[in-house]
């Protein structure tokens, strides 16, 4: 452990929720397909890699798994060393939907039983989606999750207005719990 740093108990403690990916330099209004957005995070790994947060490595891109005859592709996978577990991402483009975290835990289950070591801990996967409900996220996930998170991105941060408009939003939700 590097000088004391606290080591995250969940994927939810190390994973921005939103993350701002303007480094990539895609166009916000522009249509791109999962494989132009994958190209640019390997074209700005570093910016990726410092938007993500502590401990990642990259490991891989277009992980091939192969399962009874059946291939599926893991856009990237990472490794974290400060959890000591693989980092799996896919990437969507449209909003989440309940398949593509099925298709996540397929992934991640994946991984925990054939690539972790047995002092290693398990695997984390991340959807990074376009859009979300979170409502979906819920109750597609079981409750006592830990390794799966979804996350929205966004290409640009917002604008003041938007920002205003957001902490407004936010003050109200505050206020109304109270």
């Amino acid at each position: 452990m590097a000088r004391g740093e606290k080591i995250p108990d969940k994927a939810s403690d190390i994973i921005k929720d939103p993350m701002v990916l303007e480094f990539l330099g895609l166009k916000q209004n522009a249509s791109y397909y999962e494989k132009d957005f994958e190209q640019a995070i390997i074209t700005h790994l570093q910016d990726f890699l410092l938007e993500m947060g502590n401990g990642f490595s990259f490991v891989a891109r277009q992980q091939r798994i192969h399962l009874e005859g059946d291939e599926f592709f893991v856009d990237l996978v990472f490794y974290n060393r400060l959890l000591r577990c693989f980092v799996i991402i896919e990437i969507k483009t449209h909003k989440l939907t309940h398949q593509d975290l099925g298709q996540l835990q397929m992934y991640v289950n994946y991984f925990d039983r054939t690539q972790c070591l047995p002092d290693e801990n398990p695997s984390i996967g991340i959807l990074l989606c376009a859009d979300k409900n979170n409502a979906v996220v819920k109750y597609t996930l079981p409750s006592d999750n830990k390794t799966i998170v979804a996350t929205q991105y966004h290409l640009y941060l917002p604008t003041e207005e938007q920002l205003t408009k957001e902490l407004k939003q936010e003050w109200n939700r505050f206020n109304q719990k109270k």
